[in-house]
């Protein structure tokens, strides 16, 4: 997305991420990544469970992500064992969704000429 990111501005929209990781841990992601657009955290997975999105990780697979080294509570910033699903959203101005995928596996996203093309459906005619 990022590399679209001049051309979703150019339809009057705005690009943001929102990750369960602490806002150090996003800020590190913004800076690795060269990231242009906001990157939000979000603590304890309140946005994420107000979109129903969010899972519970059984016990055998949090040992799998120690192994690893991830920490999820540390980069989740809370006590709780849960992630939030893969999840982009294109939301019109009045609020609604036009646009939505959700998968759990996290490497499953939304292709970006998908999200372009959303953002074509509501966004005034302009020069694309």
């Amino acid at each position: 997305m990022q590399r679209r990111l001049n051309e979703v501005h150019s339809m009057g929209a705005s690009l943001v991420a929102i990750s369960a990781q602490t806002p150090d841990d996003s800020m590190s992601t913004v800076e690795k990544n060269d990231l242009s657009f906001e990157v939000l955290s979000d603590l304890g997975n309140k946005v994420a469970r107000e979109f129903e999105i969010v899972f519970p990780i059984p016990e055998d697979l949090l040992q799998v992500y120690s192994s690893y080294g991830i920490e999820l509570t540390r980069t989740g910033g809370g006590n709780h064992f849960e992630l939030p699903l893969t999840a982009t959203y294109v939301i019109a101005q009045d609020g609604m969704i036009v646009k939505a995928a959700v998968d759990i596996d996290y490497t499953k996203r939304l292709d970006p000429e998908e999200i372009i093309e959303a953002l074509k459906s509501i966004c005034p005619e302009r020069l694309w």
